[in-house]
């Protein structure tokens, strides 16, 4: 557990740097809807975004990197449990459409690791601390200067089958992210 700190934080360390001070960073608060009643909260901090141009059969491609904190909750007030995971992923992203000629269309992808505070959660026992964290979904830029987007997307947590002990956690999540 420690040694994943270790590293998030040396990964992390890059985005402070001038460089990536310059890029447009964002944050971001999601709401989580998950498999066997999980709810939860998603604070994430996107210190870095950029532009592959590279990929000729895509054309340009977003991409993002999304250091999150999340906190999940199941069960009913007197009795429930609570757990905590630590993210870092690169997120793509490309537009495919425009909403009322002004609102650009993009889907989301990307596939990163955490950490989980707990591994037995939610009745399961999800086998290890560290979990690949995946995410599909559909974004929307809206606001002044389009400096602020909504997102719908599935997330799975799993440890990818690295241990015997692989149930993953499902979530449903809306996102509202602001940039600056």
């Amino acid at each position: 557990m420690r040694t994943l700190l270790i590293i998030i934080a040396l990964l992390g360390s890059y985005f402070i740097t001038p460089t990536a001070q310059a890029a447009k960073q964002g944050i971001a608060v999601d709401y989580l809807l998950g498999s066997d009643d999980i709810q939860g909260v998603r604070l994430a901090y996107r210190p870095y975004a950029t532009q592959l141009t590279e990929i000729k059969w895509l054309g340009n491609l977003d991409v993002y990197w999304e250091v999150s904190v999340n906190f999940w909750e199941v069960g009913a007030q007197n009795r429930h449990e609570t757990n905590y995971a630590m993210a870092i992923s690169p997120v793509f992203s490309k537009q495919f459409a425009t909403i009322a000629n002004k609102y650009p269309l993009r889907w989301e992808f990307g596939i990163g690791v955490s950490l989980v505070d707990d591994t037995r959660f939610a009745g399961k026992d999800i086998g290890s601390h560290y979990q690949f964290e995946d995410r599909f979904g559909l974004a929307t830029d809206f606001g002044d200067n389009m400096n602020q987007s909504i997102a719908l997307r599935y997330m799975h947590y799993s440890n990818g089958g690295l241990n015997d002990r692989n149930p993953g956690v499902d979530f449903l999540n809306v996102s509202y992210a602001v940039y600056f």
